[in-house]
């Protein structure tokens, strides 16, 4: 099952939060100055507010990759010999780039609030499980 709005779900695994604070009043802080960190154990539970999937993003050569391919299959049949193994030459070139694209997992992001009334924003969905 996937994560949905209003879902009770568990956190699957301890989570370390690291970083800074900001004031509620909006007071300026050290930008070098830590807040220390928060440890939440595995097994808190709370329900699912929001969830974000985000995109991929295209690097150059994946979207080279994409045109090549695309002219390749089109033309490729009509292109002179030294034209069609130029161009087979630039898509194998491509493809590392093109198959880290295709391997790389759909990020998914949510925002939980804890029964005990901490809020876990943009924490990766992976980190929960559906009660």
């Amino acid at each position: 099952m996937t994560l949905t709005e209003g879902r009770r779900v568990t956190l699957a695994k301890d989570l370390r939060l690291t970083g800074h604070v900001t004031r509620a009043d909006g007071a300026q802080q050290d930008a070098d100055s830590a807040a220390g960190f928060l440890a939440l154990g595995a097994g808190m539970t709370g329900t699912v507010e929001q969830v974000s999937e985000h995109q991929r993003v295209k690097s150059h050569e994946v979207r080279e990759y994409e045109r090549l391919t695309s002219l390749f299959d089109a033309f490729g049949h009509q292109m002179p010999p030294g034209s069609r193994k130029q161009l087979e030459e630039q898509i194998a070139s491509l493809e590392p780039a093109w198959n880290a694209y295709r391997e790389a997992s759909h990020r998914v992001t949510v925002r939980v609030r804890l029964d005990n009334g901490f809020v876990l924003d943009e924490a990766p969905g992976d980190a929960f499980t559906i009660l």
